[in-house]
């Protein structure tokens, strides 16, 4: 086991390209224990995980719950419907009385960018950012990360384009600090109304033309339209994004033949991707979601295993 720099995961801006190859390499060990009959260790238990899930989610949530079970920790799923929140209850309170349960690790989603960090800052239990308002989601970069190499081997001078609503993707921005800790060239493609404000404080080059964007691609990934998070006025329609910056067989024409189709989910079918492509024998969409639950459980495992040697 490889011991980390970082005490928490807030996200992947600033961590060394150390700890990441630390996590990923963990992974790789869990991954093959995934193939296994009995998929269960008794890595984390007797280690209490808080699932503090302020934002819906399904794949997030679940997948952390089966990284979790998966290494025998004690699960304590948290929702806001019902609970104290409603009532008024401070978000630090609510950690706070969490707290007093002696837990060990809380994974947090919120709406709120900077909440991950903020709590961070009060308790002495470890906090991973499970998607934080439109700042990061650093284990599905590293999902992503994961996914990559184990099709494409290094990423140094590989080449990975992410193409769509760039401006409200928490996945893009921990992408692009990932991707670049290990080397790896990052473009970002959308609709001008789409992208971040300040783009060129990330470390990627931008494209309005998708075709140019990803020329000699080595991986593609599309992402969610968040309608919710919208106003009218950034998309003139949904047809004429699908016309400009769907992934079609038409655009990949201008990519790398064994180019990776990867997203992060859920998929708007005709409009992000073409159910051809998604489907496709270079997607690899589906082996993201088990890459997910076996680079969480390498999160986990030595973010809690930091702890204990303390």
């Amino acid at each position: 086991m490889s011991a980390l720099e970082i005490k928490h995961l807030l996200g992947l801006r600033g961590v060394s390209a150390n700890d990441i190859r630390a996590i990923l390499d963990e992974a790789a060990g869990f991954r093959k224990v995934l193939e296994r009959k009995v998929k269960t260790l008794p890595t984390l238990r007797g280690t209490t995980v808080v699932n503090l899930f302020f934002e819906s989610s399904t794949r997030t949530r679940i997948s952390f719950e089966l990284a979790e079970k998966r290494l025998s920790a004690d699960i304590v799923n948290f929702a806001t419907s019902g609970s104290s929140v409603q009532k008024g209850e401070t978000l630090l309170d609510t950690l706070k009385n969490i707290e007093a349960m002696k837990i060990d690790v809380v994974v947090v989603r919120h709406k709120g960018t900077g909440v991950p960090k903020f709590l961070s800052e009060h308790t002495d239990a470890v906090i991973v950012n499970a998607g934080d308002g439109a700042h990061e989601h650093p284990t599905q970069a590293l999902l992503d990360i994961f996914t990559i190499e184990n099709s494409l081997g290094n990423l140094s001078g590989k080449t990975v384009t992410i193409v769509g609503d760039i401006k409200h993707s928490r996945v893009a921005r921990s992408n692009a600090w990932g991707l670049n800790a290990l080397g790896a060239k990052v473009r970002f493609c959308g609709p001008p109304t789409l992208m971040p404000r300040n783009p060129k404080m990330l470390p990627v080059e931008i494209f309005c033309d998708v075709g140019k964007a990803v020329d000699g691609a080595d991986a593609v990934i599309a992402l969610r339209l968040q309608k919710e998070r919208m106003d009218d006025s950034l998309l003139p329609s949904i047809r004429e994004y699908r016309n400009f910056y769907g992934i079609t067989r038409q655009t990949l024409e201008h990519a790398k033949k064994n180019v990776l189709i990867m997203h992060p989910g859920p998929i708007n079918r005709g409009v992000e991707l073409d159910s051809d492509i998604a489907d496709g024998e270079n997607s690899v969409i589906l082996e993201q979601v088990t890459n997910g639950v076996a680079v969480r459980m390498s999160v986990l495992y030595l973010l809690s295993a930091g702890r204990a040697g303390e």
